[in-house]
């Protein structure tokens, strides 16, 4: 007798409580369409309704990009101050140099907008749309290198195993769309630098139908969907609903929540054959799509082109929808490697957002960009004229946020004139999942899933809402 027969068998003893238990956490995931399920999953007022998490893998320089300090330029090459490193760590990478060169940025930065967010000049398009955005340039991390620090943003651990923050609001709020995937992901093709793994947006811990669905350039987006040659739609039909009645037989002989998981995942599976090559067809897109997102939008797997997907399944209920970007760890040649990378990542965010706002999305669609860490303000190796690299730097660095309800067109946090240290509001890794998810209608608190004997949740026993960056609800009368 398998174990789980034994305590199915077990009437009202500690197997039937263990099932119950079970039971009762499905019941917290089920689908939207649940009313029970409302109840549980939505804690707060929810001022959006799905996530676009533009993930910059490789940690963009702030210091080039969103966090100007002409102090640097002034001192250029000359030594970082012991009083500013303060005997923080450093990695293998740097820390053995004999010399740390301060770099300032080569490029202008300008204010855009009424908000007067100072942008770097590699980001023309994203300041057409600066106020719309909300910076923050005090994030703050303990990871220093890219596994730990990836793994950290998206399961609120340096260490493998927990659940994605995906997976977390699949698990909390259930799906919208009985025919599409809450959570998918998108990695840009043909990108080098750091690898990205599975696990990053794996379900840990949380039942298995709650992790990412990795969509891929191409004929087939989703690997081993489509149907094996000779195989037709209603010969497929036939086999699930076969295959159902067995799995609904064993289901009855065993109680087995996981049987009933895999009987929803292959109904999931026939469903999604018709439904993805719809949302993933990008030819019925008017010609403007692409003058908007930029010529690459027509190469598929490129960002841009992934940036229209992200539009296109946002308004097919897919709640969370995570782009990753490679590229961006510029330990030397950061004069030619940042040009290009913003080339392929600036017209398409910002169009992004423009194409939200004009489809009236944008107010319950929260828009994140940022990366794992920062950059150094001083040289990786030797500084030159034409040539300079900047190392990790976990201390201080920026992301933005756009829709959702955050407040629009806002910078928060400030570092020191050297750029090396936070010099007002902190905001940790933590204080930013805890936010997302107060903004989807979550308490971070609350959303907690029993394993090896205590509670776990996405921002472990640690985050702050960070309130000041949100937009108040505007008052009636």
């Amino acid at each position: 007798m398998l174990r789980r027969e034994f305590f199915a068998a077990g009437g009202l003893g500690m197997g039937s409580l263990a099932m119950a238990a079970m039971a009762s956490r499905d019941a917290i995931a089920a689908p939207a369409t649940d009313p029970s399920h409302r109840a549980l999953g939505l804690h707060l007022p929810q001022r959006a309704k799905r996530v676009i998490y533009l993930f910059q893998s490789g940690a963009p320089s702030q210091l080039d990009l969103l966090d100007h300090k002409p102090l640097l330029n002034e001192r250029h090459g000359t030594e970082l101050p012991a009083s500013v490193r303060g005997g923080q760590r450093l990695t293998g990478m740097s820390g053995n140099q004999s010399s740390l060169p301060l770099v300032g940025s080569p490029w202008k930065f300008s204010r855009h907008g009424q908000s007067g967010a100072q942008l770097s000049e590699l980001m023309p398009h994203l300041a057409g749309v600066a106020d719309e955005l909300c910076i923050v340039r005090s994030m703050h991390t303990e990871a220093i290198n890219h596994g730990p620090g990836v793994t950290f943003v998206q399961t609120g651990s340096m260490f493998p195993g927990r659940p994605s923050m995906g997976a977390w609001l699949d698990y909390g709020l259930g799906r919208e769309n009985d025919d599409l995937p809450s959570f998918v992901v998108m990695v840009t093709k043909n990108k080098g630098g750091q690898p990205l793994v599975s696990r990053l947006w794996g379900s840990g811990f949380l039942p298995s139908r709650h992790q990412g669905v990795r969509f891929r350039s191409g004929k087939d987006p989703v690997l081993y969907l489509n149907n094996p040659e000779g195989i037709d739609p209603d010969s497929r039909r036939s086999a699930i609903g076969a295959l159902s009645k067995l799995h609904q037989i064993k289901l009855d002989q065993t109680h087995d929540p996981l049987v009933q998981a895999r009987i929803s995942q292959y109904e999931l599976a026939y469903r999604m054959q018709s439904s993805i090559p719809d949302a993933t067809n990008l030819s019925d897109e008017p010609e403007s799509t692409f003058k908007l997102y930029g010529d690459d939008a027509k190469n598929p797997g490129t960002f841009a082109a992934n940036c229209v997907l992200a539009r296109r399944l946002a308004e097919r209920g897919v709640r969370f929808i995570q782009l990753y970007h490679p590229g961006w760890d510029h330990h030397g040649g950061i004069q030619n490697g940042l040009p290009r990378q913003c080339r392929e990542t600036d017209q398409p965010s910002a169009a992004l957002l423009a194409d939200l706002k004009q489809r009236g999305m944008l107010d319950d669609t929260l828009v994140i960009w940022g990366g794992e860490f920062g950059r150094t303000n001083y040289c990786q190796g030797k500084l030159s004229p034409n040539s300079f690299g900047r190392d990790h730097h976990p201390r201080c660095f920026s992301v933005w946020m756009a829709g959702g309800g955050i407040r629009p067109g806002m910078t928060y946090g400030a570092t020191d004139e050297f750029g090396y240290n936070i010099a007002e509001n902190p905001v940790h890794i933590h204080d930013l999942q805890a936010t997302i998810l107060h903004q989807l209608g979550i308490d971070h608190e609350r959303l907690t899933f029993k394993y090896q004997g205590r509670n776990f949740r996405l921002t472990d026993v640690h985050g702050k809402v960070q309130h000041a960056l949100i937009d108040p609800i505007p008052t009636v009368g």
